[in-house]
């Protein structure tokens, strides 16, 4: 049985705790919701434990397909046994349809299919609200090795071709999202999360958004769209 010994971290919607193991950490899913860089923020009951259930499901998928992952097992409905990661202060993300900040940037028209899907790398900064970077910048900066990179894209590409259509046969579109990893002694996992708060999804018919672009918009009904993803992907929720 693990247990919480001191917190390590608070970010914007999780916690997380050591153990008494020096590899494994407690990862709190709180019910907190914040956009635009934490400039808007918002309470929804319920949050966290979708999350942390969405975001157990989608891991163990991920697991049984071959993508290394930090997660362990489900400790309660907000909480989850996760390997302790040096991360990489790098997020990796994939456009499969086109929206957001690719729109803006390239006057793209949203909801374009974008094949090949687009990879894009970003700094992880708050404070520099996460700018876009090249395989350069990492090198150059020392944040990940050339190999490091190459396994990066491979994880990803790998993880899209296994959720991509696992959401399509939801009737869901997964339009875009990002990817976290970290070294488990020495060995570069899957961290963070994967939950509707880290990428789009849309209804394949309506185009519904079902993801937080709900608080983003102010477009409501948050947590019961999260619910709706689950529901359709047969994920379990207490």
């Amino acid at each position: 049985m693990f247990c919480k010994t001191q917190e390590l971290k608070s970010g914007k919607s999780k916690t997380l705790f050591c153990t008494e193991s020096p590899h494994h950490l407690i990862m709190l899913f709180r019910d907190d919701a914040t956009a635009f860089n934490a400039q808007k923020k918002a309470t929804f009951a319920r949050k966290g434990l979708v999350n942390n259930h969405f975001n157990a499901f989608i891991m163990q998928k991920l697991q049984a397909s071959g993508i290394p992952c930090h997660f362990e097992k489900i400790l309660s409905n907000t909480e989850s046994l996760v390997k302790r990661l040096e991360m990489i202060p790098i997020e990796c993300v994939i456009r499969n349809i086109a929206t957001g900040s690719l729109c803006k940037r390239l006057q793209i028209p949203e909801g374009m299919e974008l094949s090949p899907p687009i990879f894009e790398f970003f700094y992880k900064s708050d404070l520099l609200g996460d700018p876009m970077i090249n395989d350069s910048h990492i090198l150059t900066f020392q944040w990940a090795s050339e190999e490091a990179i190459t396994t990066l894209k491979t994880l990803t590409a790998r993880t899209n071709a296994i959720l991509k259509p696992l959401f399509l046969q939801a009737g869901l579109l997964l339009v875009d999202y990002k990817l976290e990893f970290g070294y488990d002694q020495g060995k570069l996992v899957l961290g963070d999360e994967f939950t509707p708060d880290g990428c789009r999804i849309w209804d394949i018919k309506t185009r519904k958004k079902l993801d937080k672009d709900r608080f983003r918009q102010d477009l409501g009904e948050v947590i019961e769209a999260y619910e709706e993803v689950a529901r359709r992907l047969n994920c379990p929720l207490p």
